[in-house]
Parts: C-alpha cells; sequence; structure tokens
C-alpha cells in the first residue's frame, strides 16, 4: 500500500491546518498509480457518476464518483489516513466546544454514515481541460459532514497552465482570505470540508473555508478527491 511509504509529521500538519488551512501530507501515490487512474477514467464500470459541471453550474469541466467497491488503492488510502484525521477533527470538535466526536475507524464512521442515509461512496477524479475551472465550494453531501478531506495531484504540474487550486477563508466581520495552494503529482494536500477553529483574543470562532480550480489555461488536469464521509 503506497501510503505505507510516508509518514506525515501529524504534528506539523496539525500546526499547518491551523496556520495556513490546509497541510500538505507527502507523497500518497506512486507515479504508476496515478497513470493508471488517469487511463481508467474512461472506464464507465468503476464510476457510479460523471457529471458536466457546466450543466449544473459548477463551472467547467467534469467528474466522476466512483462506485462501490472503491478500488483498492483508494479504499485503502480512506482507512489508512482517516485515523490521524480523526484524531486532529476530535481537537477542532472541543476547541469550538460542540460535544461531537468522530471514532477511529473510518469502517465506524461508514456505519455512522449508513444510519444516517448516506450510503454512495464520495471519493471522484476530475477532469480538466483548456478554458476550464471549479467554482468555489464545499463538499457537504449529507447531515453527517467529516470535517477533514485530501487533494492528491495526478499529473506533473509542467502538463497544464493555470488550473491552481484555491482556498478562501471566510472571517467573521471581515473581509476574505484566499490561499493558493501549491500541488505535487501524486503528494496528498488535506483541507477542511466546511468550516474550522481559529484562535483569537476571547477563545476559538469558527471560519468557513471553501475550495475551487482556477481557469485551466493549457494542457490537461487530472485530481483525485478523498472524501470521507459517503453521500445520501
Amino acid at each position: 500500500m503506497p501510503f505505507e511509504t510516508t509518514s506525515p509529521d501529524w504534528n506539523a500538519v496539525r500546526d499547518d491546518l491551523d496556520a495556513f488551512g490546509y497541510a500538505d501530507l507527502g507523497r500518497l501515490i506512486e507515479d504508476a498509480d496515478a497513470d493508471r487512474l488517469i487511463a481508467d477514467y474512461n472506464r464507465e464500470d468503476l464510476y457510479r457518476s460523471h457529471i458536466q459541471m457546466k450543466r449544473h453550474g459548477f463551472g467547467q469541466g467534469e467528474y466522476k464518483y466512483f462506485a462501490d467497491p472503491l478500488p483498492d488503492l483508494i479504499a485503502n488510502l480512506r482507512q489508512a489516513l482517516y485515523p490521524a484525521l480523526a484524531r486532529i477533527a476530535n481537537e477542532w470538535e472541543e476547541q469550538l466546544g460542540t460535544d461531537r466526536r468522530w471514532p477511529d475507524t473510518h469502517a465506524e464512521l461508514v456505519e455512522r454514515c449508513a444510519a444516517a442515509g448516506q450510503h454512495r461512496p464520495t471519493p471522484l477524479i476530475l477532469r480538466y481541460g483548456p478554458g476550464d475551472y471549479n467554482c468555489l465550494h464545499q463538499d457537504i453531501y449529507g447531515d453527517l459532514t467529516f470535517p477533514l478531506q485530501v487533494v492528491i495531484l495526478l499529473d506533473e504540474p509542467t502538463a497544464f497552465e493555470g488550473g491552481e487550486f484555491v482556498l478562501t477563508e471566510q472571517r467573521p466581520r471581515m473581509q476574505s482570505r484566499a490561499e493558493v495552494v501549491p500541488l505535487k503529482r501524486g503528494h496528498g494536500v488535506v483541507f477542511p470540508v466546511n468550516e474550522r477553529p481559529r484562535q483569537g483574543t476571547r477563545g476559538s470562532y469558527r471560519v468557513k473555508q471553501r475550495h475551487g480550480v482556477s481557469r485551466v489555461r493549457a494542457g490537461q488536469r487530472h485530481t483525485l478527491g478523498i472524501i470521507f464521509h459517503n453521500a445520501t
């Protein structure tokens, strides 16, 4: 399993999330696996849904949600990354003063999703060509929303122009802040699905985040999205 070759410093990941709203997890998949995911984009048997962004007002480009059973690579990443991210998510819940706590394993999270009527897997692969972009958004999918998700660039950054991954942070009674996040092939970047705590002079407060992709000017861009909660 490729993730076993990478051991993120989870304290540094938590610190970067707190400071910047995202963190680089290091290399999560090898180039051969990235090539295979791109090559399999046209295998309709692997997917449950094919979305044309323009049709829904999401932007321009397309993406596909993987069907159950997920490919081993993606299922293993979900299971391997989740426990450390759940610890960070639980720290956030404590900071925000909620009584919600996330389970220790991804299998338990899937059980909670099923109990909430969320059965459909949410990992997806996105494809952008010249002129394509993704509007700022959040991947909610239901009442039960795990607070963190991961994106992995499948192409070399030199394979396209533009197509920057963008995060925005909406702070109470302040103007929004934008961050352009550098992506490396095969590396994972973790970021909030919806909101996260920030430390202020009077304690922690909530900031909302959204993410998107700027216009691709040339070439083709593929990314893998790992969302941990399932969809209704």
